[in-house]
């Protein structure tokens, strides 16, 4: 499978973050997350689509699975620095 082709819109996020993200160099995730050059998370699971995907095909649709997602896992997406937290803040 090939690496995932990072967004612009993950790496405008990531800059509000105050983090670097890259590929992941685990096949299984899109995205690494780095604060000062340390990984602190792997995000997104490959083979599914996230927000900036689903915009460059059609903005209605992206606007309801982004809604759908943020609803879906709300339980793990507001504790900040963890893998939840980063994949909803720069992927969705």
């Amino acid at each position: 499978m090939p690496k995932y082709q990072i967004k612009k819109y993950s790496l405008d996020q990531a800059k509000k973050l105050n983090v670097t993200i890259k590929p992941s160099s685990n096949p299984k995730k899109k995205i690494d997350v780095f604060k000062e050059n340390n990984k602190i998370a792997s995000v997104g699971a490959k083979g599914y689509k996230d927000y900036p995907t689903y915009l460059k095909e059609n903005k209605a649709v992206a606007e309801d699975k982004r809604r759908l997602y943020k609803k879906r896992h709300d339980w793990n997406r507001h504790t900040k620095g963890t893998n939840g937290y980063y994949a909803d803040k720069l992927l969705w």
